[in-house]
This record gives structure tokens, sequence and C-alpha cells, in this order.
């Protein structure tokens, strides 16, 4: 039984084949993720953004039994890639609701892991997720990093994977507006560090945790700064404590003694845009 054929250049998957079930598998396995070099898009902004940024579009995946939005075929018309006409049945699998059938699944190259990736320059905002568990967390951080005028996220430690479609869905694309590097421990960003400041850079690095000293807002954040946040259970690695210039708190007046990573985060990019937008002359 013939399960995909190409017609006119494009390729047809009217059954479950081996291309289907390869695509399927980077839903939820972050070994055959890296082991493939690609991972899913799902959605209309996420996969906008991709074509948009530039990143290597490997396959467009459609619905081959509905007429298309003009949306999805402007996408078809630019993005590069292979063309796939899936079946609407298969096509609901790879967009991760099982009640709704995507136009678009977007199959993209995985980036490599390069912090030279990160642009730091005397504006630079940033900020280094420590070992984080959940990969909703690493995209609403993305987000918020995006949202607020920042320029790079870091992944440290043993992790989520960024580009769990969780972690790419939460971030509604933004994880695919601005550089997101894994890296295995904090020596490797702090020799990054190192490097810009020895290039004249003056990177301050501010780790974040509820016992820290002084308050977050009475730190002067207009320079160039890497905010650092820790694992959503245990916080901050004994590496990073270390090796932050100052440990600063969000002052809480509520029962609550932490706020959710991502939340903090939240609450730290905006402090740094803050005073940024005050210190611009008006």
């Amino acid at each position: 039984m013939n399960r995909g054929r190409s017609v006119s250049g494009e390729l047809h998957i009217t059954r479950a084949n081996a291309r289907f079930q390869q695509w399927q598998a980077l839903l939820g396995n972050r070994a055959k993720r890296q082991r493939a070099g690609e991972f899913l898009i799902q959605g209309v902004r996420p996969i906008s953004l991709a074509v948009e940024f530039g990143w290597p579009v490997r396959a467009l995946i459609y619905d081959a039994e509905r007429p298309l939005s003009t949306w999805a075929k402007q996408m078809l018309k630019v993005a590069g890639g292979g063309r796939v006409a899936m079946s609407a049945e298969l096509l609901r699998e790879l967009g991760g609701k099982d009640e709704d059938t995507p136009e678009l699944v977007a199959v993209a190259e995985l980036p490599d892991d390069e912090l030279s990736r990160v642009q730091a320059g005397p504006s630079f905002l940033g900020a280094v997720f420590d070992r984080p568990n959940n990969p909703g967390n690493i995209g609403t951080m993305a987000r918020s990093l995006d949202a607020f005028g920042g320029k790079g996220l870091i992944i440290t430690g043993h992790a989520a994977d960024p580009y769990d479609p969780r972690s790419v869905r939460a971030s509604t694309g933004s994880l695919l507006a601005l550089p997101v590097v894994r890296c295995h421990s904090h020596r490797e960003v702090l020799a990054w560090v190192a490097e810009l400041r020895d290039q004249g850079l003056p990177l301050t690095v501010v780790g974040t945790d509820e016992n820290g000293t002084p308050d977050l807002a009475d730190l002067d954040l207009t320079g160039p700064t890497l905010l650092v946040f820790g694992n959503e259970t245990t916080g901050l690695s004994a590496g990073w404590r270390q090796a932050c210039d100052t440990m600063a708190r969000i002052p809480m007046s509520g029962s609550a003694s932490s706020l959710n990573a991502a939340s903090a985060a939240t609450v730290a990019l905006y402090e740094a845009a803050r005073q940024r937008g005050a210190s611009r002359p008006r």
C-alpha cells in the first residue's frame, strides 16, 4: 500500500509512513530531536516569526484536505524547504491539539549552541535560566525577554529542552525571535562574560534569590546586564551563586515566599526595561 507519494515535486502523505513517524517523534523525544537536528514549529505566529527571522525550514506540512488561507499560501511561497501535503488526521497529531487541525506545521533546523550568537553591546540585556525543569517556563521566559528588549537567553546545566513544542508554544514564537543557547555548565557562560569584559564591555551578572540583597529596584540595571534565574525548585546552583556580581531579591509583601521562575524573570526584566526607559533623554 502506498503511504506517501510525490506529486509535482511535493510529497503527499496520507498514511503513517516512516517520514511521518520521524516527525511525530519530534513532539516528545528530545534525543530524536537532537539526532535529527530538527524540531517542530506549531502556530501562526511562531511559523511567521521563524520565516521572518530566517530560520532554516526543512519542510512545511500543510492540510491537503481544505483550501488554504492567504497566510498559509504566503508561507508556502516564501519559506525554504520541502512542501508536504498531509491528511488532516495525521496533521492533527503533529499540531499538538487533538480537536484542531492546523493549516501548517513547520519542521525547522536546530541552531548551533554557540554563545557567539548572542550579540552583547552597551545596551545588552540578557538572561540565564539555570537547570529549568519545565519547558513551558523556558518559553514564557523567552517571551518576557523578547517583550522587554532582551537580546539572548542562555540555558545552563541539566535542563528541559527549549525546542520542546511546549516551550515553543509558550513563547508564542519569541523563542524564534532571539538567540537561545544551551550550555553544559555555568563555566562556559563565565568564560564568555570574561571575554566580553576583556573587550571593554562592563557586563554585570545579577543573580536573583528570595534572600538576596539589595532589592532589585535599588540596582542600576541600565548598563549591560545578564540576569540569572534558578531552577523552579532549588534555585540557583552554588556555582552561579558564587559567580554573580550581586544577588538581588524581588520584595514581596504577601504570604508567598517566592515567585515562579518565569514570573520572577518577567518582573526583573520589566524593572530593567523601566530603568532604561526612564534613563533615556526626553
